[in-house]
């Protein structure tokens, strides 16, 4: 097993992650499982459990869920595209899930959404990219400032306040 990687932006501490996949995710589900143990982090898988084919709307509202309800930090939904997961994610209140099949997306899915789930499409995102994709994920800290007003005028949409 290889060592953990040293602290980045913010992320001392390893955290809790929930991941999930449908058939097409579950091969690129299992390499990330690994690469997040190794690297420390706690990781929740919530099935699927082969390449059977299912329905992934189970599996990404259970991601969803653990990280809405506080059981995770962070979460992971993969599938063919990630496009159907990330938006079965962003059903449940409290979620910021966001589709980043490219570095810069994730960097700034974290910077300026604080975005709570990362989902890849496991048909477009080659292993070795994926990997960098979730670390850079995981490492970007929010920024605050001038987001946090937009943060909180999506959760007012949410409540049906706005």
């Amino acid at each position: 097993m290889a060592a953990p990687l040293p602290p980045r932006d913010g992320w001392a501490e390893p955290v809790r992650i929930a991941i999930g996949s449908d058939h097409a995710g579950f091969p690129l589900k299992e390499e990330l499982k690994q690469v997040l143990k190794e690297l420390g982090h706690e990781v929740t898988d919530l099935g699927t459990d082969s390449e059977e084919p299912v329905d992934y709307p189970l599996f990404c509202v259970k991601v969803a869920r653990a990280v809405a309800e506080g059981r995770s930090e962070r979460g992971i939904v993969l599938g063919g595209s990630g496009q159907g997961e990330q938006m079965t994610a962003n059903k449940v209140q409290g979620i910021r899930a966001a589709l980043a099949n490219d570095l810069y997306t994730a960097r700034l899915s974290r910077q300026h959404n604080d975005a709570n789930i990362l989902s890849m499409g496991a048909r477009i995102v080659a292993p070795t990219l994926a990997r960098e994709i979730m670390e850079l994920w995981l490492a970007t800290p929010f920024e605050g400032g001038r987001h946090v007003r937009r943060l909180e005028e999506i959760s007012m949409i949410e409540r049906g306040e706005l």
